[in-house]
């Protein structure tokens, strides 16, 4: 795992702290407070990429959809491919949960 470089009390404060929050609401506040509009709507729309490639939808579609570029579209399939399936952990558990 790439982030094992990063791993430390630091990281593990972040993440806590992610882990602590109760509802979106408090996670737009800490989100607002933590991180720039820019670094928020990258994420985001990685995410969104991510969503969208399990779909299969094409580089094209996602392009125009999400604006995202075609670099960030081959990171997250990279990422999708061979990473620590963190897009996969997630996209699982908020598609199980609209599906409810």
């Amino acid at each position: 795992m790439q982030i094992d470089k990063l791993r430390g009390e630091q990281l593990d404060q972040l993440f806590d702290a992610i882990l602590s929050l109760k509802d979106r609401e408090e996670c737009y506040k800490f989100f607002d407070d933590i991180a720039t509009m820019s670094e928020i709507h990258a994420i985001a729309q990685r995410l969104q990429v991510a969503r969208m490639l399990t779909e299969g939808r094409t580089y094209s579609v996602i392009e125009e959809e999400t604006n995202a570029s075609t670099a960030t579209i081959s990171r997250v399939r990279r990422c999708i491919n061979y990473g620590s399936d963190g897009y996969k952990i997630v996209l699982d558990r908020i598609l199980d949960d609209s599906a409810e």
